[in-house]
């Protein structure tokens, strides 16, 4: 990784790269994300997850 946190467009199946980057942020670990690896987000909030685990506490802190 060079570094450079990219930033994306959310959509429903696919995220849209608005700047040029190479990872993104966990909204809840903080940790980063390889854009080739990122499998999880939110296009509600739009906002990237490293696991399920992330997942399931966002949601759990949305209820």
């Amino acid at each position: 990784m060079s570094g450079i946190k990219a930033k994306l467009k959310y959509l429903a199946n696919s995220f849209e790269v608005i700047e040029k980057g190479d990872h993104v942020e966990c909204a809840i670990s903080k940790k980063k994300i390889p854009l080739e690896n990122l499998n999880y987000w939110n296009v509600e909030l739009q906002e990237a997850y490293f696991s399920p685990v992330e997942v399931k506490k966002r949601f759990e802190n949305l209820k």
